[in-house]
């Protein structure tokens, strides 16, 4: 038994992704933006001013070997924590150690991966080994940390976003895996350059989805004469079709729809629809993306296109008879029409500034003229006298105050010269005209 785990500690038998895992700086491929020439975390790491810190982005970016990098150049002795397996006790315990290394001048830098999965208790518990400096914390999120991480111990990290890496960032790993001794060079690969590209786009940002694809098509390749080849079919075989990113609770949730709006607000068809197809193709429920897409019709198409509300209904309709995959053609129908339709966001503006005013006005009574008269008390109190019928003159319109006493002459609908809302825009100049002049005749009587 001890024969057989010292054979599976031999790094030939660890997985590629960790042989090939970069020891340095130099190796580090990607997050140019952070690690670039003279660039902000690549200047801390260099000049040995490290602090606690949240390294922010989808898996297989680097997170972790970018935190191993940093306690093997500051010499720090490097505690891998999983939120996933630790509780409190593990953490006083490694705490209570890291104060004792203290005292003889030892750095401990604690990593935290998927620290968002820690709950409040175990996140405060690294909090005053934070504040007292026993520790340097690097934890590693894919979720946003404004939300997932406490405000106390967010505030004393600063947080650091990685990106997802390029294909071409990921094809440079892929070939240096294939050749290097730490990874595959002491084989005799035979792999094309498009297929090394299949596998870094098949990828979609991930390095050590990358690597474990390549680890598993050398494993399926044909071996002849000693020397191993990756063939198309190999390659059909392991590059299947690959489960978009997209958590329907998660934040991707909220960039994707948020996309889409925005794709559709800049009049954007293609994006508008390459956002709805990644929603419906990683399995969103299509009436959610219908109800969003009935609210951007009037919120920023409105009156500038009458017509574009009822079609947003008339797909919400049929999502909700046909469902998937039929409807797809529905929502992409409304979708392209919102993006192409004439954009006023006046009644979002007009609402919020109307609720604003409610708000604040909470006590204002409703002017007597247009109060309800349903018994004789209210008709003795004068509720509803002096009110005009507007089906009873020939403009069907009155001068009659509808606004309460304190908001009179208060504005809150501004039309837009967009679409159809400029027909909607000179008929309300055309009756502001006409009660001002009535209004000023019924002065003069």
């Amino acid at each position: 038994m001890d024969e057989q785990g010292g054979l599976f500690e031999r790094a030939s038998y660890q997985p590629l992704a960790e042989r090939v895992r970069p020891r340095s700086l130099e190796e580090f491929v990607g997050q140019e933006h952070l690690l670039g020439k003279g660039k902000i975390l690549r200047r801390l790491i260099e000049s040995d001013h490290i602090t606690s810190m949240i390294f922010w982005g989808p898996p297989g970016v680097g997170k972790t070997t970018l935190a191993q990098i940093i306690a093997a150049r500051t010499q720090a002795k490097f505690i891998n924590f999983s939120a996933v397996t630790s509780g409190i006790k593990d953490i006083r315990t490694v705490m209570q150690e890291a104060d004792r290394r203290r005292i003889y001048g030892e750095r401990i830098i604690v990593f935290v991966d998927e620290i968002h999965r820690f709950n409040k208790a175990q996140q405060d518990a690294f909090l005053p080994f934070v504040e007292k400096g026993s520790i340097v914390l690097i934890g590693a999120t894919t979720e946003n940390p404004s939300f997932e991480i406490n405000s106390a111990l967010l505030s004393r990290c600063r947080v650091f976003v990685l990106q997802g890496l390029s294909t071409e960032d990921i094809g440079r790993l892929l070939r240096s895996a294939v050749s290097s001794a730490r990874g595959l060079g002491d084989q005799h690969i035979h792999i094309s350059d498009d297929g090394l590209a299949a596998v870094a786009a098949f990828a979609n940002g991930d390095a050590r989805t990358a690597l474990s694809t390549l680890e598993m098509l050398i494993l399926n390749a044909e071996e002849r004469d000693g020397e191993i080849y990756v063939t198309e079919e190999n390659l059909a075989q392991c590059i299947s079709r690959k489960s978009l990113l997209y958590d329907k609770n998660g934040e991707e949730h909220y960039n994707l729809i948020s996309a889409l709006h925005k794709s559709m607000r800049n009049s954007d068809p293609d994006a508008a629809v390459y956002w709805l197809a990644r929603m419906l193709e990683a399995g969103e429920d299509p009436l959610y993306i219908a109800r969003r897409v009935t609210r951007f019709a009037a919120e920023d198409v409105g009156l500038a296109d009458p017509r574009a509300l009822p079609l947003a209904v008339a797909a919400y309709q049929a999502c909700h008879y046909i469902g998937v995959p039929e409807c797809n053609v529905h929502l992409t129908e409304a979708v392209v029409y919102l993006a192409l339709a004439p954009k006023s966001n006046a009644m979002e503006t007009t609402y919020l500034a109307a609720a604003a005013d409610a708000r604040n006005m909470l006590a204002e009574p409703v002017p007597l003229v247009i109060r309800n008269a349903p018994t004789k008390l209210m008709k003795d109190l004068d509720y509803g006298k002096g009110y005009q019928y507007a089906h009873d003159v020939e403009e069907h319109i009155t001068s009659m105050q509808c606004m309460p006493n304190s908001l009179i002459g208060k504005t809150y609908y501004h039309p837009t010269e967009q679409g159809m809302e400029v027909h909607f825009r000179e008929r309300l100049e055309w009756i502001k005209d006409w009660k001002k002049q009535h209004a000023k005749n019924n002065r003069n009587k």
